[in-house]
């Protein structure tokens, strides 16, 4: 029989680590739509039922899936020919929510998800190149894909690689404009015109907008549009942050009142010695600090790892963060060495940095470096990874992805009066009692990871099951038993065997 806590326990049970397959399938019926996305989005799911998932007539279960963080690409991957656009652009789109770093899809998928072309005979909704678009910013293609498009057997691809013309060498860029297919060469001709100033002056719109940003951002610029914009005062940033300006216009944007043009100019790496010592004396704290940090010779990829910690990066417009060139570990390995916290800051977004240089820094006296570290080195100690969660409040949806987060031992964090923190502590499976008392917490997240605690006797799941504010939590606890689930969905009104 239906109950006011009808879904809420349909959302519990499709959260229960323990529940089977028997019991998840259950749920893919119409009648518990309030845990599709719980189940299908929020999970890892067993490979019956995400056989079932995939194959389900319910567009809202198939979409849940293809957002499916916990889901290997592999799994997700199996939508690609799904008839459903909006399933397709979900895929496409990647996991949500998006933290740190995507699985990349298989190779075939991202050809597929590249090339795929519309009906003819029905409208689109969602178009292909819309779904293309959306697995271009999604952070799914691997660079080892990019880098070997130029040479694809799908000529369809080799045009695409033409878009990423700056990235390419002499030699890919020779074989795509004598490609023997006519398309290809024309995205080549069309692609090379981005080392073309004359075509700045051609190409760029007067109004600003995203592709003026794209061009003067990243592509060759001619002496008349630089003239014209020192002249205006206008996107002087961005001029002074392409690698293309011209020599001497870098130079007298070196002497520009504005200190973010001239912090711009002292981080490039082609400056002369000359200049960067005259940088290196600014009246402006964080231009002699950006000159002074990164000694010569310097390389344009390490100049972007700087940007990355700093925070002074270009825009995200074109494929330059999907194509970004990393500094081999050597330069990272002496950044973690240096004085300067700065340095020792970008050491440690390093995953390739030694063990030996983590524990170091993992006892680093410049809190920004443990926590940077905590973020992105899968060797970082779980202690410094909990420092993190418990000192970055908004990186705890990303902290709480890492495996080195501790899930154990945080009996002294049971009373914190941060509700993230008692949440993660009451959800502690080896705490030496159950935290009984977080289940009356006034925070609704931490009474339900207390309810959900394997460690509470089951008379008192019983009791919480009945009760509106602990009921989701007490039924995805892995102490309730498979046929126990079961009675669960029984009175919510669930057929024993899934809808078709």
């Amino acid at each position: 029989m239906s109950s006011p806590l009808t879904e809420l326990w349909l959302r519990g049970v499709a959260a229960n680590p323990a529940a089977p397959s028997d019991v998840l399938l259950r749920l893919l019926n119409p009648a518990a739509r309030a845990a599709w996305t719980v189940m299908c989005q929020e999970r890892a799911l067993p490979a019956d039922v995400v056989d079932a998932v995939i194959g389900h007539p319910a567009r809202a279960v198939r979409r849940a899936f293809a957002r499916n963080r916990h889901a290997t690409s592999v799994q997700r991957g199996r939508l690609v020919e799904d008839p459903d656009g909006f399933v397709r652009a979900d895929l496409a789109s990647g996991p949500r929510p998006r933290l740190g770093r995507v699985e990349a899809l298989p190779a075939d998928v991202i050809e597929t998800l590249l090339t795929g072309q519309d009906d003819a005979d029905h409208d689109q909704l969602v178009t292909a190149a819309e779904v293309a678009q959306e697995l271009v910013v999604s952070g799914q293609i691997p660079m080892s894909f990019y880098r070997e498009m130029w040479a694809h057997k799908n000529p369809e691809l080799r045009a695409q690689a033409a878009g990423a013309w700056l990235w390419l060498t002499h030699e890919q860029r020779r074989a795509l404009l004598t490609d023997p297919d006519p398309a290809v060469r024309d995205a080549a001709r069309k692609g090379c015109r981005v080392l073309v100033p004359a075509a700045m002056e051609a190409d760029l719109p007067e109004a600003d907008c995203h592709h003026r940003s794209l061009l003067l951002v990243n592509y060759a610029v001619s002496r008349k549009v630089a003239a014209a914009c020192l002249a205006d005062g206008r996107n002087l940033w961005a001029l002074a942050h392409n690698r293309h300006t011209p020599a001497d216009v870098v130079a007298r944007l070196a002497g520009h009142p504005d200190p973010r043009v001239r912090e711009r100019v002292a981080g490039r790496a082609d400056l002369g010695p000359r200049l960067l010592e005259n940088l290196a004396e600014d009246p402006d704290d964080t231009v002699r600090t950006r000159a002074l940090v990164h000694p010569l010779p310097r390389t344009w990829a390490q100049r972007e790892a700087l940007d990355r910690v700093v925070g002074r990066t270009a825009e995200n417009i074109g494929p330059v963060d999907e194509l970004r060139v990393e500094p081999d570990t050597g330069w990272y390995s002496a950044c973690a060495d240096s004085a300067s916290p700065l340095l020792r800051r970008v050491a440690v977004t390093c995953p390739g940095l030694p063990q030996d240089l983590v524990q170091r820094l993992a006892d680093d006296p410049d809190p920004q470096v443990r926590y940077l570290l905590a973020y992105n080195h899968p060797l970082a100690p779980p202690e410094t990874v909990l420092d993190a969660f418990l000192a970055t409040p908004r990186q705890r949806p990303y902290l709480l992805t890492l495996p080195q987060l501790p899930r154990t031992g945080l009996r002294h964090l049971l009373d914190h009066e941060d509700p993230d923190v008692r949440e993660l502590a009451a959800a502690d499976p080896t705490l030496d009692r159950a935290p009984v008392h977080l289940v009356t917490d006034t925070d609704a997240q931490v009474r339900r990871a207390a309810a959900a605690n394997p460690l509470l006797p089951l008379d008192l799941i019983a009791i919480l099951l009945e009760r509106a504010e602990t009921a989701e939590g007490a039924a995805a606890n892995a102490g309730l038993s498979a046929e126990r689930l079961h009675e669960l969905l029984d009175r919510a009104g669930l057929p024993r065997t899934a809808a078709e």
